[in-house]
């Protein structure tokens, strides 16, 4: 399969560095005099955005539109990780992140999977930030461990805290009373990246491929998906705006089925107007039409 992805080798203006007013993309802002964050993922720059506030500056390793899972670091973003006050990681979804922190941060990092015990929960699935309530976990601790590298400003990072927890609380009500009455529970994703979204709400995550983006089905899987599709009276297959949907497009005009966009939250344009909360309620509309919710 054929995908629009890309190693990421960051020069000096690729270096997302903001000042976390609305930014966590690090599109603009004059640097703060506070700690220094860096982050490893958008999810993780949101939490940490909405979090530190103006108190921090955050340092975005990841490059909006780009698919992360191969990200590669240019020698300024090492020195970013080496210089940190905290850096925030997913250990295991991205090789080179985990060598840097290993080689020039270890102290300071704060691995999610660690955190939140991730290595249980949903297979081998890194996305754990498909469920809210899990992101709210995260942002708590955050705010915990940012608090001890700034201790004047804990108060405000705890409070920050309390306020995303809360949004992030609607936002999984709002999910969970959308997809409560739907025609079919299996949603076929072009790769397993829904794992914890379905363990949350209920529902069945069939892909087409695996955990990799860019693995290629075998003839013998995509049998076996189109027959699961047939079985279960599903309608539309979801594709991902980072990776090819030719498999998924072959699929469904095989079976005459429709496609639509559902979005794992690895990117968000910076000039979009979009935050991980708008992009998961979109995902609900998306879903709510795609499953037939009543």
């Amino acid at each position: 399969m054929s995908t629009r992805r890309a190693r990421v080798i960051a020069l000096p203006a690729l270096l997302l560095v903001a000042a976390c007013g609305d930014d966590p993309d690090g599109s603009g802002g004059a640097a703060s005099s506070g700690p220094s964050v860096v982050t490893a993922l958008y999810p993780l720059a949101f939490v940490a955005e909405r979090v530190g506030g103006s108190d921090i500056t955050l340092t975005s390793l990841a490059r909006p539109g780009v698919e992360p899972h191969d990200l590669e670091l240019a020698p300024q973003q090492v020195g970013a990780i080496a210089d940190a006050a905290l850096i925030v990681y997913l250990g295991g979804f991205a090789p080179a992140v985990d060598e840097a922190v290993e080689q020039n941060g270890a102290d300071r990092g704060l691995d999610v999977a660690n955190v939140l015990n991730l290595s249980q929960s949903a297979g081998a699935d890194p996305h754990f930030w498909l469920d809210p309530i899990l992101l709210g976990e995260l942002a708590t601790s955050f705010a915990d461990r940012l608090g001890t590298v700034d201790p004047s400003n804990a108060g405000v990072y705890g409070e920050r805290a309390a306020a995303l927890v809360e949004d992030l609380h609607q936002l999984d009500v709002d999910i969970e009373t959308g997809l409560a009455s739907c025609a079919t529970r299996t949603i076929v994703t072009a790769h397993a990246a829904f794992g914890y979204l379905a363990e949350r709400y209920g529902l069945e995550q069939l892909s087409v491929a695996g955990l990799e983006p860019d693995a290629e089905p075998s003839a013998e899987r995509i049998g076996e998906v189109q027959g699961e599709i047939r079985a279960n009276g599903v309608t539309t297959i979801y594709f991902e705006p980072l990776t090819s949907a030719d498999v998924v497009d072959a699929i469904a005009g095989d079976l005459q089925v429709d496609t639509a966009e559902l979005d794992p939250v690895e990117s968000v344009e910076p000039d979009s107007g979009d935050d991980y909360v708008t992009v998961m309620r979109r995902n609900l509309a998306t879903l709510r039409e795609g499953q037939r919710c009543s």
